[in-house]
């Protein structure tokens, strides 16, 4: 039998407070409580640099990302797929430390506990952000074959626009790494949108609607 609420009691005074956790979606075999989909919120709206919102009608939204989520962490981990390093997840932490805080550790902690977050949860993230990039460049990307009369053609029906990007070198050839490298980069995205939609078909997703009022 399912268990509807899980509780979390906290022995940081006395009496002791009972925080309830309420369960808002079961994705197969596991579950995502509301504290999933708050954090997510937080931390979707800090890494947009949109005003702290954490509200109901946001977590239907929160909620869908991390069934997706939940199904390519089902994928890599039956799949031997590499995941990415500590050490890549700290050089983004540290890149936007430096984009958007000054370099200032300080200010970015700052910002972190304005949003209710901390550190650890940010730098979890990015090592997740970068370990489904990773997936996706591994999973899709090999059967992704351009052709050079797919590039001639998007090069001819996009001229005007690239030669207003691109004013010195805009020749075909010139212009043919940058173009495969976007028909590659939108049919992976294709072929990986196909492949979350067929997951999600055959995964018993379960919405608790107590959660989501």
């Amino acid at each position: 039998m399912r268990v509807a609420l899980l509780f979390v009691v906290s022995m940081a005074g006395f009496p002791a407070q009972v925080v309830i956790d309420r369960i808002a979606v079961i994705v197969g075999k596991s579950v995502i409580k509301l504290s999933d989909i708050e954090r997510n919120l937080r931390l979707t709206e800090f890494l947009n640099r949109e005003p702290l919102n954490v509200s109901v009608q946001d977590r239907r939204p929160a909620a869908e990302r991390l069934i997706d989520q939940q199904l390519i962490r089902n994928e890599i981990a039956t799949g031997g797929y590499t995941r990415a390093s500590d050490a890549d997840a700290e050089g983004l932490l540290k890149r936007l430390e430096q984009d958007h805080y000054a370099g200032s550790a300080t200010r970015l902690d700052a910002a972190l506990e304005r949003y209710g977050l901390t550190e650890n949860e940010l730098r979890r993230e990015f090592l997740w952000q970068l370990t489904v990039l990773g997936f996706i460049r591994q999973r899709f990307q090999p059967g992704v074959d351009i052709t050079d009369q797919q590039v001639e053609t998007y090069y001819n029906q996009h001229l005007a626009e690239l030669k207003r990007e691109y004013p010195r070198e805009n020749t075909l050839a010139a212009l043919t790494p940058q173009i495969r490298d976007l028909l590659t980069g939108q049919e992976v995205n294709k072929e990986f949108d196909d492949w979350l939609a067929q997951a999600r078909k055959r995964t018993q997703i379960e919405y608790r609607q107590g959660a989501f009022q």
